[in-house]
C-alpha cells in the first residue's frame, strides 16, 4: 500500500498543479485546514465552503487536482485502476501538510476536510498516514478500493475526531462503505461520529456544518 513521503516523493499528474490558499494568514491563524475538492470541482470552490463555518479563524489550503479529478474511476474500483491519480493525490496532500508543518502548524492543529471524491481521498490519506491530527471531516465519502481490509491500516490516530456524514441513498457512496470506513478509523484509535441522513441529496447539510464547527473550535482551543 503506497504511503506518501518526502524522501522519494511520488511523481504524477497532480504534482504539476497548484494549491489555493484562503482564510487567515498562516502567521495569525491558530489552526489550519486542508480542503480537498470533489470530482469536476476546483480548489477555489471548496474554499468557499469555509464561508459556512462562521468566524473560523483558520488558514486554509486546497490542492487542485489535474483535470479536475483525483482519480478516473469510482472509489469502489480496485485501487490499482485509479493509479497514478490516487497515489499522486495522496502525495499532493502530504506535500500540503508538510508545507503547513513548516509554517508552524503541528499535526494536531491541522484538520482534513473533503467532499465526495475529495472526502474519499482525504479519508484514505489519514488512514494510510495516521497521526494525532486536528481531525478528519468526510462529507459523502469513505475509504478507497473494491473492498476495505482493516488489516492494511496500522498506526494510531490517538483519539483525534473523525466526522463522517452521508445520505442513505447517495448515488456515489454506499452507506455500507461509510460504516466500514468508520470501523477502520475506530481501530486506529479515532473518536468517530457517523451521521446518515435519510433521503439527502449528494450535498452538505447544516447539521454537518455544525459538526465541523465543533471540531474547529476544539482544535483552536487546544
Amino acid at each position: 500500500m503506497f504511503k506518501a513521503n518526502s524522501e522519494n516523493p511520488f511523481q504524477g499528474p497532480h504534482q504539476q498543479s497548484y494549491t489555493a490558499i484562503g482564510g487567515m494568514d498562516h502567521s495569525d491563524a491558530r489552526a489550519a485546514m486542508i480542503m480537498v475538492h470533489g470530482r469536476g470541482a476546483t480548489a477555489e470552490s471548496i474554499l468557499t465552503l469555509a464561508d459556512e463555518f462562521g468566524d473560523h479563524g483558520l488558514h486554509l489550503a486546497a490542492p487542485q487536482a489535474s483535470r479536475f479529478q483525483w482519480y478516473p474511476y469510482s472509489f469502489l474500483a480496485p485501487t490499482e485502476r485509479n493509479d497514478p491519480g490516487l497515489s499522486s493525490g495522496l502525495q499532493a496532500i502530504w506535500d500540503v501538510k508538510l508545507d503547513l508543518n513548516q509554517k508552524g502548524f503541528g499535526d494536531e492543529k491541522i484538520i482534513f476536510l473533503g467532499f465526495s471524491q475529495g472526502a474519499c481521498l482525504a479519508s484514505e490519506f489519514v488512514a494510510r498516514h495516521p497521526a494525532k491530527y486536528g481531525g478528519l471531516i468526510a462529507f459523502s465519502g469513505g475509504l478507497i478500493g473494491d473492498s476495505v481490509h482493516a488489516e492494511n491500516y496500522s498506526g494510531s490516530l490517538n483519539g483525534m475526531p473523525v466526522f463522517m456524514g452521508c445520505s442513505d441513498i447517495d448515488p456515489h457512496i454506499p452507506e455500507e462503505r461509510v460504516h466500514e470506513s468508520a470501523e477502520v478509523f475506530k481501530k486506529l484509535g479515532a473518536e468517530v461520529t457517523v451521521e446518515i441522513y435519510p433521503g439527502m441529496a449528494h450535498t452538505v447539510n447544516h447539521d454537518e456544518i455544525e459538526h465541523t464547527v465543533k471540531i474547529i473550535a476544539s482544535v483552536k482551543g487546544n
